[in-house]
This record gives C-alpha cells, sequence and structure tokens, in this order.
C-alpha cells in the first residue's frame, strides 16, 4: 500500500507540472497571438484562465500530500482539468477553436494516475461538456440564449452539418484516446506488477542463495581470472579469521596462504580434470593454533565463459586427528595381540634363567669382574621382566570393579609415593591442586591412579636437572565429568612427535618401557575420554585428560 501511495504522489507531481508547462506554452501563445493579431480572440478571458490555470496548480501542489488519504481530491483534479479546457476552448471560438484537441490532456492524464475507468469517466464528462459548449453557441446564434464572453464573441459558425460532423469527430478521439491510453495504462500497471514481483522473487532468490551459501559448513570463496577475490562465505570467514570485507579483493593466494607452486599453477589453468585439490596447514589470522585446510580449487563457469575460479575448503585438523587417533588405535591393538602371545613364551624361560643365575651367583666363587657381571644379567632380566608384565598390562587389562571414590584421593595419594619413588630427584617440586570441596567419580580408582602415575613419571623425566610437577583434578565445566591435568617444567616436546606421542615403544627416557602413554591412552579410551597435549620446547608440557561422567569402562 505504501508503493502503490509513493507511485500515486509521484504521478500527480508530474501531472502537476505538466499543468504548469501547459499553462506556460498557452500563456506564450496567446501573448504572441495578441501581439501578431490584435483582437482575433477574447484576451482577457483567455489570460483570466491562464492565470487560474496556475493558480489551481499552486492548489494541487499544496493538497499534495493528501491525495493519498483522500482520492477525491484526484477526481477534483481531473474535473476541473476539464473544466478549464472547456473554458479555454469556449473563449478561444468553441466550435471554431483550434484548441479542443486539449481535452486529450486530461483524459490521458486520468488514465495514467487512475487507469481505464478514470480515464473514460473523464472522457464522458469532456464529452457532455464540449457537445454542451457547441449547443450553447448554436442556440445563442439563434436568439434562444443570450450571448456571453464565454462563448468568444461574435465568430462566424459552420454549417450544423459541419458541426456535427467536427463534435462527432471529437468526441471519437475523446473516447478513442480514452481507450487506447487506458488500454496502454492498464499494460504498463501489469507490466508494472510483474516487474515487481520478479523483483521481489529475484531478490528473495539472491537472498536465499546467499542465505544458502552461508550456512555451508565449508568454506567457499569465488575469484577473478586474475585470482583477486569476489566473495568470501561465512564459513570461509570462521575458518580462516578473515572477515570478508577485508578479504575481497586481495589475491586468494595471500588471503589463503596458498604455497607459492600452487598460486603459479592456477595461473595455467586446471588442466583436463578442471579442478585441483590441496591439503595444507593454514596459521589464522585471530591467532588460534595452526589447522589443516584441504582445499579444491575448480573453474567458476558461466554462460559466457570462465569467469574466475571457486575454492571450497574446510577444517580438517579434528578429522586428521581422529584417522592418526584410529591408527594408533589399530597399531596398538596389533601390539596388543602380540605382546599376549609372545608373553608367556619369554616370560617362563626368563624366570628360569634369574633363578639360574641367582643359584649360581650364591653357589660359586665368583671374581668381581664375574660378579659385575652377573648383576648385569639379573638386572636386565628384571626389565626385561618389566616390559613383559606392561605388555600384559596393555594387551590383558585386568576386570576392576567401578566405584564412586574422591578423586582427590588418589591425586594426594600418587603425589606421595611420586614423592618417595626412585623418580624424584633434588630440586623437584610435586604439588597437587585439587577443589576444596569432593570430586567424586565413578570409575576404577587403580586405573585412575595409574593415568596420573604414568604421566607423572614421564613429567619427571622430562625434568633431570629439576623443576615443578603439578597434579591438577577438576570438575569438566560443561558436564558432569572430571579433568585430570599433569603439568611439567620440563625439555618439552617437538611438534612432529607429538603426533606418535602414544604408540608403544615411543618412549624417549632411558629407563622407560615405551608403553607407559599407550597404556594411558588405552585406559582413556576405554572410559571415552580424550587426552589433550600442549608443549613448548623448553618450558614444559602439559596433559589434559578428560574423562565423561558415569562411564564403565570397556574392560
Amino acid at each position: 500500500m505504501r508503493v502503490r501511495d509513493a507511485g500515486l504522489r509521484r504521478k500527480l507531481a508530474w501531472l502537476i507540472g505538466i499543468r504548469a508547462i501547459v499553462g506556460t506554452i498557452l500563456l506564450g501563445s496567446a501573448t504572441l497571438l495578441q501581439i501578431t493579431a490584435p483582437g482575433s480572440f477574447a484576451i482577457d478571458p483567455a489570460f483570466f484562465l491562464i492565470g487560474l490555470t496556475y493558480a489551481l496548480t499552486i492548489g494541487y501542489a499544496m493538497t499534495l500530500r493528501y491525495a493519498e488519504a483522500h482520492r477525491w481530491l484526484v477526481d477534483a483534479q481531473l474535473v476541473g482539468d476539464a473544466l478549464v479546457v472547456s473554458a479555454f476552448i469556449s473563449v478561444t471560438g468553441g466550435i471554431t477553436s483550434y484548441f479542443s484537441s486539449l481535452y486529450v490532456l486530461p483524459i490521458v492524464a486520468a488514465n495514467v494516475v487512475q487507469f481505464r475507468r478514470s480515464g473514460l469517466l473523464v472522457a464522458t464528462l469532456s464529452a457532455v461538456l464540449y457537445i454542451g459548449l457547441v449547443l450553447a453557441q448554436y442556440l445563442a446564434a439563434s436568439g434562444l440564449l443570450a450571448d456571453a464572453w464565454l462563448m468568444g464573441g461574435a465568430v462566424q459558425l459552420p454549417t450544423r452539418s459541419f458541426a456535427q460532423y467536427t463534435v462527432a469527430l471529437n468526441l471519437f478521439g475523446f473516447f478513442a484516446v480514452a481507450l487506447l491510453s487506458g488500454s496502454l495504462a492498464n499494460s504498463l500497471q501489469s507490466a508494472g506488477v510483474r516487474l515487481e514481483q520478479a523483483s521481489t522473487e529475484i531478490a528473495g532468490l539472491q537472498a536465499f542463495n546467499q542465505h544458502v551459501i552461508d550456512s555451508l559448513p565449508s568454506g567457499l570463496a569465488t575469484t577473478d581470472p586474475a585470482g583477486s577475490v569476489l566473495t568470501f562465505n561465512r564459513a570461509a570467514e570462521a575458518i580462516t579469521g578473515v572477515p570478508s570485507g577485508g578479504a575481497i579483493g586481495r589475491p586468494i593466494g595471500e588471503v589463503l596462504q596458498l604455497p607459492s607452486p600452487f598460486v603459479a599453477a592456477l595461473g595455467g589453468g586446471l588442466g583436463e580434470a578442471g579442478a585441483r585439490r590441496l591439503e595444507f596447514r593454514y596459521r589464522p589470522v585471530d591467532g588460534r593454533t595452526e589447522i589443516e585446510l584441504d582445499l579444491t580449487a575448480t573453474h567458476l563457469e558461466t554462460p559466457e565463459g570462465m569467469a574466475g575460479f571457486l575454492f571450497s575448503f574446510e577444517d580438517v585438523t579434528g578429522i586428521r586427528r581422529l584417522e592418526r587417533d584410529a591408527a594408533i588405535q589399530q597399531r596398538l591393538a596389533a601390539v596388543g595381540e602380540m605382546a599376549a602371545g609372545i608373553a608367556h613364551e619369554i616370560r617362563n624361560p626368563l624366570a628360569s634363567m634369574s633363578g639360574s643365575i641367582q643359584i649360581l651367583r650364591h653357589d660359586l666363587a665368583l671374581t668381581s669382574e664375574q660378579e659385575q657381571l652377573m648383576e648385569i644379567v639379573l638386572r636386565e632380566s628384571e626389565r626385561l621382566n618389566t616390559t613383559i608384565r606392561s605388555f600384559l598390562a596393555y594387551a590383558r587389562p585386568q576386570r576392576f570393579q567401578i566405584a564412586s571414590f574422591d578423586l582427590r584421593r588418589s591425586l594426594n595419594d600418587t603425589a606421595l609415593l611420586l614423592r618417595n619413588s626412585s623418580e624424584v630427584h633434588d630440586g623437584h617440586l610435586i604439588e597437587v591442586d585439587v577443589p576444596p570441596q569432593e570430586l567424586r567419580y565413578e570409575a576404577d580408582e587403580g586405573q585412575i591412579k595409574q593415568i596420573v602415575w604414568n604421566l607423572a613419571t614421564n613429567g619427571l623425566r622430562a625434568m633431570p636437572g629439576g623443576g615443578r610437577l603439578r597434579l591438577v583434578g577438576a570438575p569438566e565445566p560443561s558436564s558432569e565429568g572430571v579433568v585430570l591435568t599433569v603439568q611439567d617444567q620440563g625439555m618439552g616436546i617437538p611438534p612432529e612427535e607429538l603426533d606418535g606421542l602414544f604408540q608403544p615403544f615411543h618412549g624417549s627416557f632411558a629407563k622407560g618401557s615405551g608403553l607407559g602413554l599407550a597404556i594411558v591412552h588405552r585406559i582413556v579410551t576405554d572410559y571415552n575420554g580424550e587426552i589433550q597435549v600442549s608443549s613448548q620446547s623448553g618450558v614444559g608440557t602439559t596433559v589434559s585428560v578428560r574423562l565423561p561422567a558415569r562411564t564403565v569402562a570397556a574392560v
């Protein structure tokens, strides 16, 4: 309704402007005619009507703002135009006036402003006024009606048959113009409605298309043939940390940190395949840690041909981590099966060998060098036996009774054992950070202690020169689970070694079996938990174990 009213006001404004222009033209014509042919028509009424037209135009302009609410003001303008035209024709000769075609103006205006029905009504009014004007002329000429100045004074009237022909021709013109201009106006209105509907549909499709693009979980960017970014969807902003406004217009290689060989290859096209795929590491500009991106580049095809490139990409950091974890699980399962098979084959002979050496050591008189060799054999036998026990602990975890316990007690007990173990040297400081209230959790307490013990001993071995080791227990903020954190100030772990940290025999410490972290990973996986490791060389390592609530271990 508001759009329609705005259109009516605009049309009326044009109509008012046209009236002013026509009035000016008539004023100039009347003035010129009076100068060139004085007395050819009644000049005073003509100038009066032209002045009246100006006055009405000013009045119409003042009431323009009210026309939407009061449509009768529009009708009054159209009727006023027909009356003014009739008066002007009367003072310029009536049936002999050259200005009878001015009736066309209000008829066309009515069609434009209020379409065919209004045009026919104004055409009918114009016809009635014109017929009445001609009849008044002939009645005055016959003496049946007093002459007046509106009749244009004494003029030579044509014959009645010619007058009838002229009137009929003008009436035909009135209604023909009304019908034709009305049809054009209605067609224009229909075209305008269809155009408005089409524009609305196009705008809706554009908005829907933008919503679809912005709803995609994958980043989407388009470029021109030179590689400058044209569009950058919402997912692309979230993945890269680059706002859309900061990406558009920049080279795609700069925005996505693409390797220079890949960017150079784009300059030569994408070849017969029409696509190129790349997986690379990306450092978000908002300060987040480095991520892995999987990107596909294709041609952006339009009916006119290739218009640029289309880049779709997604953050596959989590997927690649899961794949690596799955590979670790497979390797661990294989090692576990192997360990279960070889443990009994090795352990029994090893026990016999160790026992025999112990007897020989006591029964034989050995030199100091032989005694030292016996000690080495026994020590290495014990180390091998420890490795086999770790194999069995990993490959065949025992069945434990799940119970609710206070996690604070487990951390404090483990810290006490660590302080009195051979792993602690001068300069080591072990701290326990737990909440003042109970931190209860359902699990096997022995397994939880084993997790903390294995992580803590690794932390102590990473600090051969001393340092602080923190054992932290806290509730999981987003659930009813718990978070165990072991933090050291040791040498740190190189980034390239983090992926294989929980693989068997990955240990880098001389005293370790290489299975401690693999056992931790096995227990945490059984509890459907997850392990997060952050490390910085020379600063230390933090290992956080998140365990969900009320989870029964898969044993």
